[in-house]
């Protein structure tokens, strides 16, 4: 290009607007990578990511959208409000709950192991006893559930009142045992040892305290203070599908297909 001392010029004689002037390699900005779309699904696996990680006070849809990198006006497209929000992560984290299929001799057995996976589900998220407790599973997991549940136990014989009544009894005593469990490490500023250190403290007073008791006064607590104290949530929870399970094959009665298979499984005693 010519130059007039003061600009380069371009061949018609203009001067080069400031536009035309290519930017130097190194000061180009890099592009940003594309945004991923906005979906349920995401908001749905965010939310829960925030409920393991921070717990369920924490959760709130600018924490969400704040973590989307979104404004949270936007989050509204897709979920109706905070309490549908907790509705679709409840009905996502069912899918991890193994319900079998029915078993001949081995239906108390099979519907431990469905409690039992129940439970894990519960202890691998933060808070999710919380929400449970107070919610009916009617998202599409849940409903398919809640059918191979009542499938599960109309296998071994129960009548309707029984069968329906049951199922809701397994499902209230796993939340509230997992409820229990998550509250003695619901400080988020304490960590699950010093939760753990300090439920061991009260126990151990609390055990102390039972046996100190006037025996002739309060002979069942002097007595059971061990058991009352117990922090062995494992062999409680255990104990506790027992007592169920064995009345609900009570409940049955001998001629309403609960079978030896199902009798001798209630009736093996718990491992100490």
């Amino acid at each position: 290009m010519p130059y007039d001392g003061c600009h380069l010029l371009r061949s018609d004689g203009r001067r080069p607007m400031p536009e035309e002037i290519p930017v130097p390699p190194w000061r180009r900005p890099k592009k940003a990578p594309p945004r991923m779309p906005l979906t349920q699904d995401r908001i749905v696996d965010t939310a829960l990511g925030i409920l393991d990680a921070e717990g369920l006070d924490a959760l709130s849809m600018r924490r969400l959208a704040q973590e989307l990198k979104t404004g949270h006006a936007s989050l509204y497209a897709h979920v109706g409000n905070r309490d549908e929000l907790l509705d679709l992560v409840f009905d996502l984290v069912l899918t991890e709950v193994e319900i079998p299929e029915p078993e001949p001799g081995r239906w108390a057995e099979q519907v431990k192991e469905m409690c039992r996976s129940l439970r894990r589900m519960f202890l691998a998220h933060r808070d999710l006893a919380r929400i449970a407790i107070d919610r009916v599973p009617l998202g599409p997991n849940g409903i398919m559930g809640m059918e191979r549940t009542l499938n599960l136990l109309r296998a071994g014989g129960l009548r309707d009142e029984l069968a329906a009544y049951g199922g809701d009894l397994l499902s209230t005593f796993v939340t509230a045992e997992a409820l229990e469990q998550s509250s003695r490490h619901s400080g988020a500023e304490q960590s699950a040892e010093q939760s753990a250190e300090q439920a061991g403290m009260f126990a151990d007073q609390l055990h102390g305290y039972l046996k100190s008791l006037p025996a002739a006064q309060f002979p069942n607590l002097v007595h059971l203070a061990g058991p009352i104290t117990s922090l062995d949530s494992d062999r409680r929870f255990e104990l506790g599908l027992e007592i169920i399970i064995a009345g609900l094959v009570a409940g049955a009665g001998a001629g309403a297909g609960a079978d030896d298979g199902v009798r001798t499984a209630v009736s093996t005693p718990v491992e100490s």
